[in-house]
């Protein structure tokens, strides 16, 4: 199948979104499908408002619209709502092709602490975007659940996985500091809720990997605490091996690919039980969701590191990536688009 995938977030931005675009791309290819994406750095850009890393294509439509022809694809999929989705919606509208959409960050509550715009008109914006698309595939049963209160149809449901060639216990590796260590990997952004982990009295020693524009006020209000930059994977993973207990204090993640990640290297999760800890974490033995974040860090520390590794095994990049292509065949077949989706 000939997929055309348009995205405004891409190399060199570090996030979950780009490391599941880029997996997700990986396996399509090894099983033979033909690939095309539209990002950024084919554009002349400029940074987004409070979020510079991020890069917004100017006037891409002719440009979108040219590639979209040449390389006449069976199904355009649009990875994100900003300028080069908007573009290829529009492109694949006027030329008749089927369309699929991806909801893989809360856009509505990540704008309005930064730009005051109300919910209200951000869901009607998403509403209308991903109205044009036969499916519109989120990360998790709950999400769907959310999105469909929230006024958008024909959601299915697209996991995550994690690569465990690279993410598993490094039993050498450990974080230097007073024990116990906690740890938070990610972005260092105002919708994270990073100030909730860190102001937190705790034992032992906090580390903060990753970077964001919060990042210089962070590193002047908690000056105990210990940072890493954006890391390589594999040093990710020493990283992630090496702590006690992994702390995610977002309340605002679709899914959190980090718990995933973390997990599999051994290190237990602390989190609230919100959507993305409580798809991925739930009830099991792997780590604790409480609204007292300070009390789900401690208990944290007497879960088996065994425990999380066997639980992130449900999650396989394999068998995410054939919820993708399924959801891509039934938009590009009419006949499988007219049968029920059992993806949520």
């Amino acid at each position: 199948m000939r997929i055309l995938i348009a995205t405004d977030a891409w190399s060199p931005q570090v996030n979950g979104v780009v490391r599941t675009l880029q997996t997700t791309i990986e396996q399509l290819r090894q099983r033979g499908e033909q690939v095309e994406v539209i990002e950024p750095g084919a554009f002349p850009t400029l940074p987004c408002p409070t979020y510079p890393e991020i890069r917004l294509s100017l006037l891409p439509y002719r440009a979108v619209r040219a590639r979209v022809r040449d390389f006449d694809p069976d199904v355009v999929h649009l990875a994100t709502e900003g300028p080069l989705g908007l573009a290829a919606r529009r492109a694949a509208l006027r030329m008749g092709i089927p369309l699929t959409s991806a909801y893989h960050t809360r856009f509505p509550e990540y704008i309005r602490p930064r730009l005051g715009v109300p919910l209200a008109w951000t869901y009607a914006y998403l509403r209308w975007f991903h109205g044009a698309a036969r499916a519109t595939l989120v990360p998790t049963r709950g999400i769907c659940d959310e999105l469909r209160s929230r006024g958008l149809r024909n959601l299915a449901v697209w996991s995550r996985g994690v690569d465990t060639g690279v993410f598993h216990p490094r039993p050498d590796s450990r974080l230097p500091g007073r024990p116990p260590v906690f740890l938070y990997v990610g972005r260092v952004a105002v919708e994270k809720n990073i100030d909730a982990f860190l102001e937190l009295d705790l034992p032992g020693t906090k580390w903060v990997a990753g970077e964001g524009p919060e990042l210089p006020r962070i590193r002047r209000r908690y000056p105990d605490v210990r940072f890493l930059g954006v890391l390589s994977q594999d040093r990710l993973a020493e990283v992630y091996s090496g702590a006690d207990v992994f702390v995610f204090p977002s309340r605002t993640d679709t899914f959190g690919l980090v718990l995933v990640e973390a997990l599999a290297c051994g290190c237990p999760v602390a989190a609230y039980p919100v959507s993305g800890p409580l798809d991925v974490i739930g009830d099991s033995p792997a780590g604790v969701l409480h609204e007292d974040l300070r009390s789900a860090c401690l208990q944290a520390l007497r879960i088996p590191r065994h425990n999380a590794v066997a639980h992130a095994r449900r999650f396989s990049w394999a068998r995410a990536t054939e919820q993708f292509l399924s959801q891509l065949r039934r938009a590009a077949d009419p006949e499988l688009s007219s049968q029920p989706s059992s993806g949520g």
